[in-house]
This record gives C-alpha cells, sequence and structure tokens, in this order.
C-alpha cells in the first residue's frame, strides 16, 4: 500500500475547527455514508478536538494457551510495539471487534503515546484505568469501561493494517476526526477538499443560526436559496 502523504497543517486546523456532523455530511455528499464509528464515545475530558492519521492495531480472539502475562515481556509484542512506533500527529485505532468485555488498553499505554506526541487514541472495545484517563489532557474514545486486561479476550496481532473500529473500516493514513459528538473517518485522498468545503459549510451553518435566532424561517436558507448564499456572502464580509 502507498505510505499517504502527510496531512498538512492546514488541513488538520481546519479539521479541528469542523464538527463530525459537518464531515459527516460532506461524506455522504460525496456517496460514503458509513463513516461515523458506532459506540464509541469520549471518555477523556480534557484536550480539544482530535485530528490525525490513523495508525491501526488489529486485536482477535485470544486463547488461553497463548495469551499470557509473558507475552508483554517481548519487544516484538504488536500491542507494545504499536505504542512505541506510532508517529507523532496520528490517532491510535484500536479494532476490538466491538468486545468490550476487556480492555484494548490502559493508563500506562494512553499515557505514553500522549507523551509520544499521538494526537488521540479511540476503540470499539473497552479500556481500563478509565479513571484516570478520564482526567488527561488528551483525547481518547472507547465503547466501554473495562478492568479486565486486554488478554482475556484479545489477541494483538496486527500493526497499520485495514481494520473495523465501530463498524467503520479504517485504513492506515485515514484522517479521523474526533469531537464530543463522536468519532468519523475520511479517506486520506479526501480529507483535503472536505476540510476546506466542510469548513464554509460550518460557517454558512454559522450564519444560519444566527439568523434563525432572530427569527428567521428555514425556508429559503436552510437550504440555500441565491437570495440567502448572496446575504450569506455580505455576511462575512462583515465578520
Amino acid at each position: 500500500m502507498t505510505t499517504p502523504a502527510p496531512l498538512s497543517d492546514e488541513t488538520r486546523a481546519l479539521l479541528a475547527r469542523i464538527s463530525t456532523a459537518t464531515i459527516t455530511s460532506q461524506l455522504m455528499a460525496r456517496g460514503l455514508r458509513n463513516t461515523f464509528m458506532q459506540g464509541v464515545q469520549r471518555l477523556s475530558t480534557g484536550g480539544g478536538t482530535m485530528v490525525g492519521e490513523a495508525f491501526t492495531l488489529r486485536y482477535i480472539p485470544s486463547r488461553e494457551d497463548i495469551d499470557v502475562s509473558a507475552v508483554f515481556e517481548d519487544r516484538e509484542h504488536p500491542q507494545r510495539k504499536a505504542v512505541e512506533t506510532i508517529p507523532p500527529g496520528h490517532v491510535m485505532v484500536i479494532d476490538c471487534r466491538r468486545d468490550t468485555r476487556a480492555a484494548g488498553a490502559g493508563s500506562i499505554l494512553v499515557t505514553r503515546m500522549m507523551v509520544r506526541g499521538a494526537a488521540g487514541v479511540v476503540t470499539d472495545g473497552g479500556l481500563r484505568d478509565s479513571p484516570t484517563i478520564e482526567a488527561l489532557d488528551f483525547p481518547v474514545y472507547c465503547a466501554s469501561r473495562a478492568a479486565p486486561t486486554n488478554l482475556t479476550r484479545h489477541h494483538a496481532v496486527d500493526i497499520n493494517v485495514p481494520v473495523g473500529c465501530g463498524d467503520v473500516p479504517v485504513y492506515p493514513g485515514d484522517v479521523i476526526v474526533g469531537d464530543r459528538e463522536g468519532v468519523v473517518v475520511i479517506p486520506r485522498h479526501l480529507a483535503d477538499e472536505v476540510a476546506r468545503q466542510g469548513f464554509e459549510q460550518s460557517r454558512y451553518e454559522d450564519f444560519v443560526t444566527e439568523k434563525v435566532k432572530e427569527g428567521r424561517s428555514i425556508f429559503g436558507l436552510y437550504p440555500p436559496a441565491p437570495e440567502a448564499l448572496a446575504e450569506f456572502e455580505a455576511w462575512k464580509q462583515k465578520g
């Protein structure tokens, strides 16, 4: 698979100012409907919007004769290696097959990724040490709080391969955006235009919100008639 070009600072900054709702609308307009992770919610209270390229970790179901505590002594263990090799600015996406009965990671590993400069962590499974993670100034998302270690349910097999997370396909390098509503996945080749056009959509919706609060009807405004678009252009000039 060809390594995608790094996400530009401009695109990263624009995506940080756009809601996941706006991004899903932009992607739907391009024919992509399954982009919002299901059952995944923000755990940490600190940190801003999560934006970064996907770096993935894939689990399969564990097996008792293989998944024992001693495996963590191996520096090539995929979970441990993923934590120590995720590039700065990337989001760790952990595929737990939506099995929340055990943790995909815990506070020490999450903190290590934060210190190494990762942009965030998201899993469709559980996370342990959740009260500690909750207090981090770092974007973290999961499907559940789960005290048991990953070895009880999960066997780490692959790093940076295509995975599923929250029923959404995630390819390495896809752009992951997370806000207080949830997490959306943008194919890398669409990220730049989605960021630009999504930011413009967001500005128009700010304009619409202002006018609705003033008592305007949504008819002719949302979606916009030509007159509303002209009014929007004048509104932008004032801002």
